[in-house]
């Protein structure tokens, strides 16, 4: 099938039921299994494009003007290098939106008719797993920077998603170090049924007891779970860390919140995960979560990396998920000259070698000078060491740790590689 005719198949919605949960990552519904990979060979055409579907409108507006900068920032170096195989990288940009809208299909579509070889985005799980279909039947590798649903993993049979941000379930293996290193040695688990809850239990059980710590309860809460009695079964264990894994900042998490924190399982002893960190100054009582503690998947970016972001966009104050778009920017540009070709399907055959197995590198330019001389380069981004799996997700996450003050609001204390 020629590259413009597997491009312009109908673009049709997949409907998913659920609701926004956080910025990066939503609880999904079950997906169709994904078409046959398509059988399109053609060359590419001599130059990269690169297309976005960042949310530049709706509830997660203030996250995707730091990603947009991100990938500008990125193809700036590139091209200020000598671009990609001779020619200047292209960047066309497009609205996701969000869950709620339904801008993301039209906007797909629109990069197909640009001719886009790669798409850096979407930023949240529910809108990735909504076009994984679309990328495969356009023949389009998509690298998302910021969705972290372990379900894209298993739904990825044809490997046309990748990822920047390492999946929800690795927090598991970094908070399994990091608690017996603050003397928290026996660790209890709440976390909600489902793909997201379920995915941290084997992970934090099995880093813990390599890190000489121990699992000492695990327990699966559904709707129908009366807080008292998780809380009453969670005391009986005598944990040293409570690790509350529910899937957003509403009602039911806020009530085991306040439960816990009656309990003397709050403060330090408490740890909100990745999807239900958040700003609790209007909805808890003052105090509440004092001294708890929080993690979430990301790289902070320094003071020269808010530079590149600023100098693309002086507006942009949000840099969540920046890194990541910009890592994802440079691995595509890589894999292209790793594989001699901005043919989408070249570019995706490529996308892991670029990451892992090479001559260490950490940016564009010295990464496109090991090309020169050798067959492979390794990149380790901004974000850290990549070292995409066969899955095409990161082997290692960056993680910023965070600590609750007295108005319910978080700061970050420190940075966690693992």
């Amino acid at each position: 099938m020629p590259r413009g005719l597997a491009r312009l198949g109908a673009v049709t919605a997949l409907v998913l039921a659920g609701s926004l949960l956080s910025a990066c990552a939503e609880e999904p519904v079950a997906m169709p299994t994904p078409n046959p990979t398509p059988s399109a060979t053609a060359a590419g055409d001599g130059v990269l494009r690169i297309g976005t579907l960042f949310p530049t409108s709706g509830d997660l507006e203030y996250l995707g003007d730091g990603q947009v900068a991100g990938v500008n920032a990125a193809v700036r170096q590139i091209n200020d290098e000598g671009g990609v195989l001779g020619a200047k990288v292209e960047v066309v940009h497009r609205d996701s939106s969000d869950a709620g809208e339904k801008k993301l299909e039209k906007s797909f579509a629109e990069l197909v008719d640009k001719g886009v070889d790669v798409i850096i985005g979407p930023s949240t799980s529910v809108l990735t797993l909504r076009i994984l279909e679309l990328a495969e039947e356009a023949g389009i590798p998509i690298i998302t920077p910021a969705a972290t649903s372990p379900q894209l993993t298993t739904y990825d049979t044809a490997d046309w998603v990748f990822r920047t941000i390492a999946s929800y379930d690795h927090q598991g293996v970094v908070l399994g170090r990091v608690l017996p290193e603050r003397e928290q040695e026996r660790v209890a688990l709440i976390y909600v049924d489902g793909p997201y809850g379920q995915s941290l239990v084997s992970p934090l059980a099995n880093s813990l007891e390599e890190s000489g710590g121990e699992l000492v309860a695990s327990i699966r809460i559904t709707s129908d779970s009366k807080v008292a009695d998780v809380v009453e079964a969670v005391a009986e264990a005598e944990p040293d860390a409570v690790v509350l894994a529910t899937t957003d900042n509403g009602k039911a998490t806020r009530s085991y919140i306040t439960a816990l924190t009656k309990a003397k399982l709050g403060g330090s002893k408490l740890w909100l995960t990745s999807l239900n960190m958040a700003d609790y100054s209007q909805s808890l009582d003052s105090g509440v979560l004092k001294g708890a503690n929080a993690i979430l998947e990301g790289a902070p970016g320094d003071k020269a990396f808010s530079a590149l972001i600023k100098r693309e966009d002086p507006k942009v104050t949000e840099y969540r998920y920046s890194v990541e778009a910009f890592d994802a920017t440079v691995l595509a540009a890589l894999a292209a000259l790793t594989a001699g070709s901005d043919d989408s399907l070249a570019v995706r055959g490529a996308l892991i070698d670029a990451s892992v197995g090479g001559i260490k590198c950490t940016s564009f330019g010295e990464c496109a000078s090991v090309l020169r001389t050798e067959p492979d380069a390794d990149y380790d981004g901004l974000s850290g060491v990549l070292n995409l799996d066969e899955n095409g997700d990161p082997t290692r996450g960056s993680y910023g740790i965070y600590e609750y003050g007295s108005k319910n609001t978080v700061t970050r204390k420190s940075t966690e590689i693992g």
